[in-house]
């Protein structure tokens, strides 16, 4: 069985993507404000429920020649957690975009998580200011929807994108997109 691998230092994460090790320098501000207001609303929405939320500090075991350190997570499973980390699929799966991170947040990272059955996959892109909400099906990963900030000086003959993402995971959990950028800084 793997050990924890993903190293995490003030300089670079180290993660496992199809058995070729990946190195990405520390995120940045905007990096760690979205993340930590995407966490900050899921954990509190669970206290009390069976689903934990985590941070980009937990190693994800999904297979020998896969393990990653999500942005945020949540696993309902908690058989699946481990001293180590999370052995298996979470339900739900947050990577929010850098210029180092993309090219494997959008291919290898999107097809291992859609292989191994994560229900639900965020793609948050700070700089657009925008979330493409995955769902998994017996296809694979079908885009529910993109959701964005709404634009104060955008054409009005464009259709407002959503601002309200509904999680899949329970019927009352809904994260307004406005809160996720929320005082992001540069």
């Amino acid at each position: 069985m793997p050990t924890a691998l993903a190293i995490e230092d003030d300089y670079c994460r180290e993660e496992l993507i199809d058995g070729e090790y990946m190195l990405a320098p520390a995120p940045g501000e905007g990096h760690n404000d979205v993340m930590a207001n995407i966490l900050v609303k899921f954990r509190v929405y669970l206290r009390g429920k069976p689903c934990r939320a985590y941070g980009d500090n937990v190693d994800v075991f999904l297979d020998e020649k896969n393990i990653f350190q999500p942005d945020v997570s949540i696993v309902c499973d908690r058989s699946k957690i481990k001293a180590n980390g999370i052995h298996g699929a979470p339900d739900l799966v947050v990577e929010i975009l850098s210029l180092s991170t993309k090219k494997n947040d959008r291919g290898k990272k999107f097809k291992a998580y859609e292989r191994f059955g994560v229900k639900e996959y965020w793609i948050v892109d700070p700089v657009l200011r925008q979330v493409e909400v995955y769902h998994n099906s017996a296809e694979g990963f079908i885009l529910d929807n993109v959701y964005a900030v709404k634009d104060p000086v955008r054409d009005f003959d464009v259709e407002e994108p959503p601002t309200q993402i509904k999680v899949s995971l329970y019927e009352d959990l809904v994260v307004d997109v406005q809160e996720i950028f929320y005082d992001m800084m540069w």
